[in-house]
């Protein structure tokens, strides 16, 4: 949808300064020679109301001329500076939650043309622990928010609940960041607490994990068991396990146990990203009691506590 929506933009902002370029050099001076005319019959300024009398300017010139500035501003700040995003459902817990607005920076990944997404300037590659936007490889229609886990050429595990990184390092490179080269490593968690959240009845723990460098925190539903039999199979890898193709990046929700990510689709190409989430610009909640007359889409509450930048 977010796609369409760009295309409408720059279709409009197109149509509308066509419009108004055509009428300016072509149109608009005609119009000038008609009031030139007539103010020299009558041998004096004619005022604006009797201009337009005279020399109309259409209704559709009018509505273009107005509305340009303010799309063509609007379809540059959001196919090259910032895009807002909407988080529609719980997969990026505790980071992002359902009703959070957030500012997704569009030139992280490389400047790109809003229509047929190619890269016009290349300014910068995800890095491990970046929340990214990208377009769903299985349908790129569809926007999707992850954490980036795998860079190009690493092996991730993920076994037990528990991520393992084996990072893909340049030769003679001893460490990527935290990690060990030449090694998987146990990517370190603490538990901060085991009640804050909850799904279906069933207590989540958040636990901070320390993915190289980046600490955030992440949910663990300990009593569901693993859905390996729904994992994305890579040719040569485990069940667990994958190596991501030159290109391509790894993406996990946060919410480790109610997330479809790369563990059932596998990976990312490097042309689907869309940017990098920094901002949380407004936060609603929709806690509705089940008598509420309200419908559910009209929030109850704004966090104001959760805005700023993004962890």
């Amino acid at each position: 949808m977010a796609g369409y929506f760009s295309i409408f933009l720059v279709l409009l902002t197109l149509g509308s300064g066509l419009i108004w370029l055509v009428d300016h050099l072509v149109y608009a001076p005609k119009r000038k020679e008609r009031i030139a005319l007539a103010e020299g019959a009558a041998g004096k300024e004619l005022d604006e109301e009797l201009k337009q009398e005279i020399a109309p300017e259409p209704v559709l010139t009018e509505h273009a001329k107005s509305i340009f500035p303010m799309i063509a501003i609007i379809t540059v700040f959001r196919s090259f500076i910032f895009e807002p995003f909407q988080i529609p459902s719980g997969s990026m817990m505790p980071t992002l939650l359902v009703g959070d607005f957030i500012l997704v920076q569009k030139y992280s990944y490389g400047v790109k043309d809003p229509v047929w997404r190619s890269e016009l300037i290349e300014t910068g590659k995800p890095e491990r622990g970046d929340i990214a936007v990208f377009k769903f490889p299985p349908d790129p229609k569809l926007d999707f928010i992850k954490r980036v886990i795998g860079l190009p050429g690493d092996a991730i595990v993920y076994r037990n609940k528990q991520l393992y990184i084996k990072p893909n390092c340049a030769e003679g490179e001893r460490t990527q960041g935290a990690l060990q080269c030449g090694e998987y490593n146990k990517i370190a968690l603490e538990i901060i607490n085991k009640d804050e959240f909850s799904l279906r009845g069933q207590s989540l723990v958040r636990l901070q994990e320390s993915l190289g460098e980046v600490e955030h925190d992440i949910l663990i539903n300990p009593t569901l068991p693993e859905f390996k039999s729904k994992y994305y199979r890579q040719q040569g890898s485990k069940i667990d396990e994958w190596i991501v193709p030159e290109g391509h990046y790894f993406m996990m929700g946060d919410n480790r146990d109610n997330s479809q990510d790369g563990r059932a689709w596998g990976f990312v190409p490097e042309a689907n990203l869309v940017g990098k989430a920094v901002f949380i610009w407004m936060s609603f909640e929709f806690e509705h009691e089940p008598d509420s007359a309200l419908p559910s889409w009209v929030p109850t509450g704004v966090r104001f506590e959760r805005l700023g930048n993004i962890q």
